[in-house]
């Protein structure tokens, strides 16, 4: 038996199957890999950017309030960043973010909206 036999795959985290922006451009609706679905508005999106020029790099730590990003906030692009993120162009065309399938879950876990009635 080979040393690469004992070895079990990483599990493997669930990467976004559809995405679907609301016609209002205010809303995003997600489907998981694994059956999961989530909306998350645009606001939230843009309050947690994860760029460099959001976050410092060092520290971790936002540099704005995220309270200032405007309530209706849109999102006029979105860019499949490989095979493992989208990036979003904010209607304050900040573009700089790329958002990967961990971190656009936790944030959709974190900040979903609730299911429409």
């Amino acid at each position: 038996m080979s040393f690469w036999d004992s070895i079990k795959p990483a599990k493997k985290n669930p990467q976004a199957t559809g995405v679907e922006l609301s016609a209002d451009q205010r809303e995003l609706s997600l489907t998981w890999s694994d059956g999961a679905r989530h909306r998350v508005t645009s606001r939230v999106l843009r309050q947690y950017c994860p760029c460099a020029e959001c976050v410092e790099e060092w520290s971790g730590k936002r540099t704005y309030d995220v309270e200032v990003i405007a309530q209706d906030m849109k999102i006029i692009e979105i860019v499949p960043t490989g095979n493992y993120a989208l990036s979003f162009t904010f209607g304050d065309l900040h573009r700089t973010g790329i958002f990967n399938w961990e971190y656009l879950r936790e944030l959709c876990e974190r900040h979903a909206l609730p299911d429409a009635a």
